[in-house]
């Protein structure tokens, strides 16, 4: 696949991925997680799984790293929604 195209792909993974950093600071900071939907996170969870489970398919590390990643991140956010909420 040509560079700029894998740069576009890992520049996205790189910000979707690391998008959620600011909200787990601010649900640590504030202790408040009423205006977090708990279905909504338990069905994203769902979702980069699958997403994760794909990238193990394909054989594609960018895929699998961005969605681990990602996966932790959103496991911690409903961690909080769970203590918090």
């Amino acid at each position: 696949m040509p560079l700029h195209i894998e740069l576009v792909g890992s520049l996205a993974a790189v910000i979707t991925t690391l998008c959620w950093i600011p909200q787990i600071i601010k649900i640590a900071r504030h202790r408040d997680t009423a205006s977090i939907s708990l279905s909504m996170n338990i069905s994203l969870v769902f979702g980069v799984f699958l997403w994760l489970i794909y990238g193990m398919m394909i054989g594609s590390w960018p895929v699998m790293a961005a969605n681990g990643v990602t996966l932790l991140l959103i496991l911690t956010i409903l961690g909080l929604k769970l203590r918090y909420g």
